[in-house]
């Protein structure tokens, strides 16, 4: 692990800890009495985006490498930022993690046979097929180290200690998201030498293919008569992929091909951008609805 997926890890872990202290074990009883939404939340995932991938990388006249690595960033499950997200934006916090949860299991099968078909069945990516072997442990080490060993810390102290949990929630929180944008913003910095007007449509097509998650997200929240709040996170939860295992994937299976490694390090980039950019409007929404009520 390179220093900078160090940092980037102890900041995820916080913030996961900090949207715990804010979470009680009933929230997620609430969930499991109701998998519908947990199971619209997955659909996007593991089914409408990397369908809708393969269909656009079939109309659209791309490099193979190009192609390649939209299949292979839809074909990764989102992470644990989509929770932190999805908190910030007064979404189902609960169901994010559940979400979250669910999808990193399933990516050990999920993810090379999306992956696989989708390249398999495209003329222009047959040539790139590789067999892609996940490594259950990165997984299991991640699922535990980023999301359940902060959310179990979170919990606890929230239970055992609620007058400190109150007076550290919120500074924890902020401390944590302006430590994410500050992690943005050096990433910038370093990889400016990337960021040049030839660059320009490769990210609109990273920018359009992350609002097909969320519009697939959306469309399946609403198809299923989720809540306000679930359909937020179903939604973020729809478009926030793990670009960081598309990354390690590509560096492994692909000798870190450039092209490959400019599409997911976009991702990685614009999906925290537009994942926070919803939650803002999400927050500037509620509080206009609550003005708006209190002047009624």
């Amino acid at each position: 692990m390179t220093p900078q997926q160090l940092i980037l890890s102890l900041v995820l872990a916080t913030m996961v800890f900090a949207v715990a202290l804010e979470l009680k074990p009933d929230d997620f009883r609430r969930v499991a009495q109701g998998p519908k939404a947990v199971i619209a939340g997955l659909i996007p995932q593991f089914i409408l985006l990397p369908v809708g991938t393969w269909l656009a990388t079939l109309a659209l006249d791309l490099p193979p490498n190009i192609e390649v690595a939209m299949i292979l960033v839809a074909a990764c499950p989102g992470g644990s930022l989509s929770n932190v997200v999805t908190h910030f934006g007064r979404g189902n916090t609960a169901l994010s993690v559940s979400v979250s949860a669910v999808a990193s299991l399933m990516a050990l099968v999920a993810t090379p046979f999306n992956f696989s078909w989708m390249v398999a069945n495209n003329p222009a990516t047959a040539g790139w097929l590789k067999v892609l072997a996940i490594d259950p442990s990165g997984i299991w080490v991640s699922l535990f180290l980023l999301l359940a060993l902060p959310m179990a810390a979170g919990l606890a102290l929230g239970h055992s200690q609620p007058a400190l949990t109150a007076r550290i929630r919120k500074p924890l929180g902020h401390f944590s998201l302006l430590a994410l944008l500050a992690f943005i913003v050096l990433g910038l910095i370093k990889e400016r030498q990337l960021l040049t007007l030839g660059l320009l449509p490769t990210l609109a097509l990273v920018v359009a293919h992350n609002a097909s998650g969320l519009l697939f997200g959306w469309a399946t929240s609403r198809a299923t008569g989720l809540s306000v709040a679930d359909r937020r996170a179903v939604m973020i939860e729809g478009g926030m992929q793990n670009a960081g295992l598309a990354l390690g994937i590509i560096a492994v299976q692909f000798n870190s091909d450039l092209g490959m490694v400019v599409i997911a390090s976009l991702w990685g980039i614009w999906h925290i951008v537009s994942g926070i950019g919803l939650a803002l409007f999400w927050r500037r929404s509620d509080r206009l609805l609550e003005q708006g009520a209190q002047h009624a």
